[in-house]
């Protein structure tokens, strides 16, 4: 087929190859069964709403429910964050795997990893989902994926043990039905959330814990049903179009009038002489700081405020900012004289501005000199774990679990 100005349209074997390709260089697929996996899947037939072409874009989810209030509720993840995941899960073949949030191609990825002798288990508390899911795996033919319409923070007791459990919504908590029905030594990969960060983490079962073996930034749809609990968002500036909120996750109920008339007012700054280069990610700096800092919520906020000089940084995700009393600072950078170099510093907003930001970068510092060449530890102990059983560092208490972060 050919377009109206002569130009080849791709086939879908084409749009996936060179889907393939740029997840090779992302360096999101390096087994070559993912990449097989990858290669082999129709992904554009689960949303038959959404053009082709876009379906097999790297860094592109397809929405495929919103709530009442226009909150993301269900998608697709884009190929990237699946291939990551599936990378971390080393799947082989002949496992029994459970996938808690369906979608249809993720359970077809896991399909071919397992093969025949294999089994996938996909779950979704929403019947929508789990239809698209069906209509997707009859088209497809796989007939070694089980689609189930429950809650899933009781797992899936009937197809248990699993081999992996790979979650692809994001979780604030660790549901005791995932750790036991887990084989022991088993992988659990989940996009946990942690005091407002959320990382897909790798998690190996040892025990009635959980110990990770890996970890990359991402962003999910949160869960739904009793596993339930969404961060709450404070507004520090609404205007339209170029909003900046605070995402809170157990911190401290902030004086949010304080905050409000503290960014209106003027800046300072801190810098750290720390530097990073321009696609260096900064995921284990800010799980350092926010180990080291209590109050450490995230700032969201729309790129109109930075282009208007509301915020000197912005993102949807978040930005981790330090608050004390009517006073707030965040990370930030500036370019340096030397190529695709940045520094890291704190921008202040409030009476103790200074004080603020310099404390921040203090952290930043700290990282730089005793934790920037390691990586952090999470593990998940059950929530009646006494707290000489756990390791130093940050420890977030949930309904089910305690979570820590620690350090070399």
């Amino acid at each position: 087929m050919t377009t109206e100005t002569g130009q080849q349209t791709p086939t879908e074997q084409q749009m996936r190859d060179a889907m393939v390709q740029q997840l090779i260089e992302l360096g999101a697929a390096r087994d070559p069964r993912v990449v097989a996996a990858l290669r082999a899947v129709p992904r554009h037939l689960a949303t038959p709403e959404v053009e082709a072409a876009k379906t097999y874009q790297a860094e592109s989810a397809t929405i495929t429910k919103t709530d009442e209030n226009g909150v993301d509720i269900s998608s697709v993840s884009a190929p990237r964050v699946q291939a990551m995941q599936i990378e971390q899960a080393g799947i082989k073949t002949g496992m029994t795997v459970l996938e808690i949030g369906s979608g249809g191609p993720n359970a077809a990825y896991l399909a071919e990893m397992v093969g025949e002798q294999g089994r996938v288990v996909t779950v979704d508390i929403d019947p929508d989902v789990t239809e698209r899911a069906e209509r997707f795996v009859a088209e497809t033919g796989y007939r070694n994926i089980t689609v189930v319409t429950a809650d899933a923070e009781g797992g899936v007791p009937g197809h248990a043990p699993y081999d992996r459990i790979i979650v692809t919504v994001q979780a604030a908590d660790i549901p005791p039905a995932w750790i036991e029905q887990l084989k022991d030594g088993g992988r659990l990969v989940v996009p946990l959330r942690m005091r407002s960060m959320t990382r897909t983490i790798a998690f190996i079962r040892n025990g009635k814990r959980l110990v990770s073996d890996g970890f990359e930034q991402c962003g999910f749809v949160p869960m739904r049903g009793a596993g339930e609990n969404r961060m709450r968002l404070e507004s520090l500036h609404d205007e339209e179009g170029a909003e900046v909120a605070l995402r809170l996750d157990g911190h401290p109920v902030p004086d949010i009038e304080a905050l409000r008339s503290a960014l209106a007012g003027p800046r300072t700054e801190a810098w750290s002489g720390v530097t990073v280069g321009g696609m260096e990610p900064k995921d284990h700096l800010d799980l350092w700081l926010t180990t080291a800092l209590d109050n450490l919520p995230l700032m969201a906020a729309k790129p109109a405020a930075r282009q208007r000089g509301i915020v000197a940084v912005a993102s949807p995700i978040g930005i981790p900012t330090l608050v004390d009393g009517g006073s707030f600072a965040y990370r930030t950078s500036r370019a340096t004289d030397e190529a695709d170099r940045y520094e890291l510093g704190a921008v202040g907003h409030g009476p103790d501005a200074q004080k603020v930001a310099e404390r921040l970068v203090d952290e930043i510092q700290k990282w730089n000199g005793e934790h920037r060449s390691h990586q952090a530890r999470i593990e998940v102990f059950p929530a009646n774990t006494p707290d000489d059983q756990l390791p130093a560092g940050r420890v977030i208490d949930r309904p089910r679990t305690r979570v820590t972060i620690s350090w070399p």
